[in-house]
């Protein structure tokens, strides 16, 4: 089974335009990713897709591979389709890895891939236990729910549980990272958006209104995600007191 890890890095970020190329305590949050990633042993091939050639010789200039693709992607599902057209190599599985992740551990990759063991997988995500109902009460914090077979059935950014109630029950937090059948990608870039998607701002609804079921793995990993500068100043404070 062959492996391809993408990381979709944009420049234009509404909220931290040029966020790849972000310094975080001497190395760039792209080559971060990019290095963690590439540790991850059952990767085959690791490679950033970018809109902008800052961050393409950025990547190339630590020896990095990276591939220019649309600025008119609207998600970097499709950043990641585009690559795995223009390749000439062929992939059994594609994973879409956040590139504001600068820390992901690449076992939490190796979790992801090895869920594709089972022939019938054809998406593939993770999910971790809320253990904070402070994180369980923030809808930027998507929960997951799915049945018996580890299925998702739902992704949803409200909550219902009082607390007395969550801290009865199991209840789980959304990882951002995606892993396809390459046969699979290549349907699910083109299909339409729905209404549900629309309303949640997320993509992976998407999917599942259009019947493809969604596998979800439990992780004990919750990486760390860069959405604006005050973050960065977060991992370097936390940083610092660790050490």
């Amino acid at each position: 089974m062959r492996v391809i890890g993408i990381i979709p890095a944009r420049y234009n970020s509404s909220r931290f335009p040029g966020k790849p190329l972000a310094d975080i305590m001497g190395m760039s949050m792209i080559q971060r990713v990019y290095e963690q990633a590439s540790k991850c042993k059952l990767l085959n091939k690791v490679i950033v897709a970018t809109d902008d050639e800052r961050i393409s010789f950025h990547v190339k200039s630590f020896g990095g591979t990276v591939m220019i693709t649309s600025k008119k992607h609207e998600s970097g599902t499709d950043r990641c389709g585009e690559v795995v057209e223009k390749l000439e190599e062929h992939f059994d599985i594609i994973v879409n890895i956040q590139g504001d992740e600068p820390f992901i551990d690449p076992q939490q990759i190796t979790e992801l891939i090895t869920l594709f063991e089972e022939q019938d997988i054809k998406i593939a995500t993770l999910a971790k236990k809320i253990e904070d109902f402070s994180v369980y009460t923030n809808e930027n914090k998507v929960k997951v729910f799915f049945d018996e077979n580890n299925t998702a059935t739902s992704f949803e950014r409200k909550y219902l549980l009082k607390e007395e109630v969550f801290n009865t029950e199991e209840t789980f937090k959304h990882i951002g990272i995606y892993a396809f059948r390459e046969d699979i990608l290549e349907k699910i870039i083109h299909l339409k958006p729905t209404k549900k998607e629309k309303e949640l701002n997320l993509e992976q609804v998407r999917w599942m209104d259009h019947n493809y079921n969604i596998k979800v793995g439990i992780t004990d990993f919750d990486p760390i995600s860069v959405d604006q500068m005050e973050d960065i100043k977060k991992i370097s404070r936390s940083h610092l007191k660790n050490n």
